[in-house]
């Protein structure tokens, strides 16, 4: 087993006991209640228990989400604006217009053969 794969279950461990316990908490107040009581957290109602389990979360997503609009507002506020199209066609047909190195310029010539050199050979090649 991989260290990656050990830490993926690991957190599904972890998730799903958060989870049993949240739901459990959640519809059987009582039960985290009497716990709660036994290791001296006294004055819990099953309001109170109920109300910060949903508050919680609630809480927590909320300032996500506000996070990433901040971050999308960020990103938008320092990004230069693109060039409009206009400007783009028109630096696209200048290209054009212009004559490529390639044909402008003479071939290079294939590098001379030594004199004493022996000529090269052509290989056969299969007809279909």
């Amino acid at each position: 087993m991989s260290k990656d794969q050990a830490i993926g279950g690991a957190i599904l461990v972890v998730c799903a006991l958060v989870a049993v316990f949240y739901v459990v908490t959640l519809f059987y107040p009582s039960l985290f209640i009497s716990v709660a009581d036994m290791i001296g957290w006294k004055g819990l109602d099953s309001f109170n228990v109920q109300f910060w389990l949903v508050a919680i979360p609630v809480f927590i997503a909320f300032v996500a989400i506000m996070l990433i609009g901040a971050w999308i507002g960020y990103t938008m506020a320092t990004t230069p604006p693109p060039k409009p199209i206009e400007e783009i066609t028109t630096e696209m047909e200048e290209k054009k217009e212009e004559p490529k190195p390639e044909e402008t310029a003479p071939a290079p010539s294939a590098p001379a053969a030594p004199a004493n050199a022996a000529p090269e050979k052509k290989k056969k090649t299969d007809k279909p």
